[in-house]
């Protein structure tokens, strides 16, 4: 990635250009004035191939399953460290850089530019600059601390920035990446801009500067005697931030109770000497700038929200001391036109340097990323990285994978069943068809086997009503249904699918549906198919295989207390269930039969002790070369039933045989890995 701006002359005179290193974050800093800019007489042609240069040169460049995406390297201490570094002799006016760290982004990346909170140092996305520089052009919009330019002069400093981009290549999306008053800046520029493709990603955005609870505070800043400007610092410090989360960035998880505790008191020790640093940073005479700047800017913005017509994702602080976050985006998300939040109860202010907060892993799972002006499911999917793989399964899900101890087996082409996943095919296009479990529970576990074993992305075809923006709210937290865009889930649709194993992929399809997934009472383990063999003929036309597979052991985990019936009978649940599904199309309505029956409904259980889940990926069916399979369709039909006969098959045999498994008791799996160690496979029945 070129470290200048295409439409923006970097200035290499030594009183105004400086390059810095810090420890853990080098940026290419002072690349370009932003009120020198090239001259709208330039010739065209010459910015077009720099900009093509830039796509070429990232032709190469491919993200691969589990790839490492720096997130968690960098902590807090070098946001003090890199800020220290920026403000020592900064001089000049507004003025873009790009980090160095960023490196060079996927083909065709969108562009971002980052717009600072009220220290408009630019650094607020240092923990995030190499994930985020991967996927994206990132640029940062550096504002000097003894800067005065007014809100407005900001504005146009964006807003010739974006008309450029825009101009040069009009397909790309460019995201506005605004945090607290960057927030107000973003909202001001997109709605003087409706016709150019923004995204704005808003955190904690300062339109209800006007409610802080620190007003009072304010004005007796002004008054405020010098020899006490140094515990400014301290007071803004708690306000803004959580220091516990600030501390935690990139600490092991994996250390046991006193040594976390120990490290942790030792960072939240060592941090604040560094809170001190904010005194440089944000002067007084600069800090009483920087509230009239936001009072400005709040009131500007709150007179033109109206005219927004860009997609907005809010990401909001519960416990930032500094703004009304919460209750801002309850406000937005009602007045905005298309809009999105996602809600952060324990973090504060500084959402961006506290930990567990990757921004690139909530534009992904709240389906915002694209890289054209229509967002592409299947083209635009950015895989798993390592620290999202290991927050999901590692730590969200631990303790189901610990409950239920999955076990996997697969059939060779010689008929064998083999412990692992061996029998499945390495490489696609495949189509995987199975039994799905109350609640999809088998879902997660499968998912992280294939991609621990195979680096595979099994891409699950899924009801539309888990992408509906039906039920988002205001105070919508990061939850199951956003894994299933990280680990490539899509709207189930014959297009979809036909895509998907055109490029080779691995399809998941559950023929059952929502029927089989929400079953009721007396209903385990029972196929509910329609009659008609479209995924065959399908499979057939273009070469793939097809893997039937079965899963047991739900009833072990849970019991299901009020099924669709039950709730059907009572009045409260009833309403719920007519308010859920309406508006929502049925996809089975076509359909014969209790297929047919698609009502979403959420069966109510309640945990059982923990039994184990069985997996059995049956022996691959090819259909490359049977293109008799789309011509006759007794032919396909005779290939579905054989796949649906042998996953009841395979769940007879799993449920006979789990009988057998002396490990079936989380009790007794406790008592051999507690001998054997956490990490030892566990056990299970002889084949």
């Amino acid at each position: 990635m070129s470290l200048s701006f295409a439409p923006l002359s970097p200035i290499p005179h030594k009183s105004t250009t400086r390059n810095f290193n810090s420890r853990c974050t080098r940026c290419t800093f002072a690349l370009n004035y932003a009120s020198k800019a090239e001259p709208e007489t330039s010739p065209p042609n010459k910015r077009e191939l720099r900009i093509e240069k830039k796509v070429q040169e990232s032709k190469d460049i491919a993200l691969e399953v589990l790839y490492d995406d720096g997130f968690g390297s960098v902590s807090v201490r070098d946001y003090f460290s890199a800020a220290k570094d920026m403000v020592r002799d900064d001089a000049g006016p507004p003025r873009w850089f790009s980090p160095i760290e960023c490196g060079k982004p996927v083909t065709n990346a969108p562009l971002l530019l980052f717009l600072p909170g009220a220290d408009g140092l630019g650094l607020g996305l240092i923990l995030h600059h190499k994930s985020l520089g991967m996927v994206f052009e990132v640029r940062c919009l550096h504002i000097p601390v003894k800067d005065r330019t007014s809100f407005e002069g900001l504005i146009n400093i964006v807003e010739k920035c974006i008309k450029s981009e825009h101009s040069i290549r009009p397909s790309r999306p460019i995201y506005l990446v605004g945090d607290s008053f960057g927030g107000c800046l973003a909202l001001a520029v997109a709605a003087r801009n409706p016709t150019i493709d923004l995204v704005l990603v808003l955190v904690n955005p300062a339109t209800s500067f006007d409610k802080s609870p620190l007003q009072p505070l304010f004005p007796l800043l002004e008054n405020l005697p010098n020899n006490l400007q140094v515990t400014v610092p301290y007071i803004l410090s708690f306000a803004m931030g959580a220091p516990i989360k600030m501390a935690m960035v990139g600490m092991d998880r994996g250390l046991p109770s006193l040594q976390t505790i120990e490290k942790l008191s030792n960072t939240l020790t060592s941090m604040l000497p560094l809170l001190s640093e904010l005194a440089e940073i944000i002067p007084k005479e600069s800090l009483l700038w920087k509230l009239k700047l936001l009072k400005s800017a709040a009131a500007y913005t709150n007179s033109r929200l109206h005219a927004v017509k860009a997609p907005v994702l809010i990401l909001a602080s519960g416990k930032d001391n500094l703004l009304p976050s919460g209750d801002e985006a309850d406000r937005l998300f009602s007045t905005l036109k298309d809009c999105k939040v996602r809600y952060f109860k324990d973090n504060g202010h500084t959402l961006l340097l506290e930990d567990g907060v990757n921004l690139l892993t909530v534009i992904k799972a709240a389906g915002m990323y694209r890289r054209s002006h229509q967002r592409d499911v299947i083209m635009d999917y950015l895989p798993p990285t390592k620290s999202e793989f290991d927050k999901t399964f590692n730590q969200d899900q631990r303790l189901i994978s610990i409950a239920s101890s999955p076990v996997f087996f697969s059939t060779l082409q010689n008929g064998n069943i083999v412990r692992g996943l061996e029998g499945v095919p390495g490489k696609g296009p495949v189509l995987l068809v199975g039994y799905h479990m109350l609640l999809g529970l088998e879902l997660g576990m499968l998912h992280k086997r294939f991609i621990e074993d195979r680096k595979m992305i099994l891409h699950g075809m899924t009801h539309p009503i888990v992408f509906s923006r039906k039920y988002e709210s205001s105070r919508t937290e990061l939850s199951h249904y956003d894994n299933i865009n990280l680990y490539g889930g899509v709207s189930v649709n014959p297009v979809n699918m036909y895509r998907l194993l055109q490029r080779g992929s691995f399809v998941l399809l559950y023929p059952g549906g929502t029927r089989e997934a929400m079953h009721r009472k007396g209903e385990e383990y029972k196929l509910f198919w329609p009659e008609q063999p479209e995924f065959v003929r399908m499979a057939a036309r273009l070469g793939a295989t097809i893997v039937p597979f079965g899963v047991v052991g739900a009833d072990d985990l849970t019991e299901l207390v009020l099924d669709y019936d039950d709730q059907k009978r009572m009045p409260f649940f009833r309403e719920w269930i007519e308010e859920m599904n309406k508006d929502v199309a049925n996809i089975r309505s076509n359909k014969d039969g209790e297929v047919s029956q698609q009502e979403f409904c959420i069966p109510i259980i309640v945990p059982k002790v923990p039994g184990r889940f069985y997996y059995l990926f049956g022996k691959p069916i090819e259909t490359k070369g049977q293109e008799s399979l789309l011509k006759d369709s007794d032919n396909a039909m005779a290939v579905y039933r054989q796949i649906k006969s042998e996953i009841e098959g395979i769940m007879a045999y799993l449920k006979k045989k789990r009988e057998e498994d002396p490990y079936r008791s989380i009790i007794q799996r406790a008592l051999f890995q507690a001998k054997y160690g956490p990490s030892s496979q566990i056990p299970t029945f002889e084949l």
